[in-house]
């Protein structure tokens, strides 16, 4: 390729990363609030949540158009289509990523006319700081290229899963107690799930990284909840 079209190739992988980046800070935010939000039962700020998806809807188009039109026009080979499928992969699980933030965010809207957090709220602030680090974790790796810290992102899946085990019959428990607390405990239920779903997420990145450094793919079976990597959380 001529010097002006390798700047030209350089330049939209540049702004495809700048993307991610900025992609990877709002996911980011998002969790942290919507998770704020909801143990403070915070309105405004759930709304803020709310409203931030409609940014990381329009980058992730961004990124698609972009890494379309980028195969397209310089037809790359190996490392570099690697580069650009990554990226496309990455900016569709950080867009899922928000879509969780906002179901928590929609889900603090609901209780907040009912303001009461059972004890099963410290397991919930427990996944959400989890599921934090892990995305940041993650999204290091993947700014860095560091396939260790990517295994060990994806090593980690498990502990998510046995938090949201424990959530799941602290809330159980909670409704058992007394009936009248079903319905708020239902939507405490589907933010668990919300929060390992994001870790899922988190773990799909930390595969893509793998797979953008190396050629290869990690193992189709991810670690199971209960095995020795569950003792190593923090």
């Amino acid at each position: 390729m001529s010097e002006h079209t390798v700047a030209a190739y350089d330049k939209e992988l540049g702004q495809l990363g700048r993307n991610i980046a900025e992609m990877g800070g709002l996911a980011e935010k998002m969790i942290s609030d919507a998770m704020d939000a909801l143990l403070a039962m915070d309105v405004e700020l759930a709304r803020a949540v709310v409203a931030t998806d409609q940014r990381l809807d329009a980058l992730q188009r961004q990124v698609e158009e972009l890494a379309i039109l980028t195969i397209a026009r310089r037809q790359p080979m190996a490392v570099d289509l690697r580069e650009i499928v990554a990226a496309i992969r990455v900016s569709g699980d950080l867009e899922r990523v928000g879509d969780l933030a906002k179901n928590i965010a929609k889900r603090t809207l609901k209780l907040a006319m009912e303001p009461r957090i059972p004890r099963a709220a410290i397991g919930l602030k427990h996944m959400g700081e989890t599921a934090q680090l892990q995305l940041k974790n993650v999204l290091d790796a993947y700014a860095s290229r560091d396939i260790d810290k990517a295994k060990e992102v994806w090593e980690r899946d498990a502990e998510l899963d046995a938090m949201e085990d424990s959530v799941f019959r602290d809330l159980l428990t909670y409704m058992m107690e007394d009936p009248r607390n079903i319905s708020f405990c239902t939507h405490l239920l589907f933010c668990s799930k919300n929060l390992e779903r994001a870790g899922d997420h988190a773990t799909n990145i930390a595969e893509t990284v793998y797979y953008l450094v190396t050629g290869q793919s990690l193992p189709i079976d991810r670690p199971k909840g209960g095995s020795s990597l569950t003792t190593t959380a923090n």
